[in-house]
């Protein structure tokens, strides 16, 4: 199958960058049969990144398993918000972890972190032990909290929450490539989807050092009602922006009072 056919293919599957993603195709296929085969679950709809088996992401490249949420390069934002945060010696949490791709993002080059993961989703923690045992991570498998060991009680420093924040009714919105091949948990955030936020912010007081940082990434228009949680909670916040990535991210502080 040549080159030329993969690009015709792709394009009248309605892929817009058809020649770069027939390139990436042809390179990580063994064969021609294989690069058919690439072709033809990327022509059904599935995303590239798991069609290639990896995303690129904070200058690397993280392994992506089939219906694993792909990380998005609009959140590598949160990850620089976050990288001035570590101090050597500090102890990371990537909540809702998916892939692992933050906590990859920020570890890759430090060997002075304690890296930390949990997803509920099983196929994610399976991908995210690929991408961060090499760096000395420990992913955990559970709901938020639950399945951390509870000598981290107080001492995350930053605790990154990529949580799903997608209201209910808007999941039928979103593109195909996400609705369809991405776990639903990992993006259904609730009525207004901001439910999983609020039991992340009710916990993180428990889980943080005192000075601790809690960061995550929701949309502009439920901003306002993100701080008002954040707040409630016990905690103070700020917001970065990022027009050109459309990022916007909380940075939330826990003060414990004396």
């Amino acid at each position: 199958m040549s080159l030329s056919s993969i690009i015709t293919q792709l394009r009248t599957a309605g892929c817009v960058f058809a020649e770069d993603e027939a390139e990436l195709l042809a390179s990580a296929a063994g064969s021609p049969a294989e690069l058919a085969a690439l072709a033809d679950r990327r022509a059904a709809g599935f995303p590239l990144e798991q069609v290639l088996g990896w995303a690129e992401f904070g200058g690397r490249r993280i392994a992506v398993d089939p219906g694993v949420f792909v990380p998005r390069r609009r959140t590598e934002f949160l990850v620089e918000q976050a990288a001035g945060l570590l101090a050597p010696g500090a102890v990371l949490l990537d909540l809702c972890c998916g892939t692992g791709a933050l906590g990859a993002a920020l570890a890759a080059g430090r060997t002075d972190l304690e890296l930390y993961a949990a997803d509920i989703d099983p196929a994610a923690v399976r991908c995210a032990r690929r991408n961060l045992a090499p760096l000395g991570g420990r992913v955990y498998q559970g709901d938020l909290f639950g399945p951390l060991p509870g000598t981290l009680r107080g001492r995350v420093d930053v605790l990154l929450a990529n949580v799903p924040y997608v209201p209910t009714a808007d999941i039928a919105f979103l593109p195909a490539e996400a609705r369809d091949h991405e776990a639903r948990v990992a993006l259904d955030g609730g009525a207004d989807g901001l439910d999983v936020l609020r039991r992340v912010a009710a916990g993180a007081p428990h889980w943080l050092a005192p000075g601790g940082r809690l960061l995550f990434e929701t949309s502009r228009r439920q901003r306002e009602t993100a701080i008002t949680v954040i707040t409630s909670a016990g905690l103070t916040a700020t917001v970065a922006t990022c027009e050109d990535r459309d990022a916007t991210v909380v940075l939330a502080r826990w003060a414990p009072a004396s």
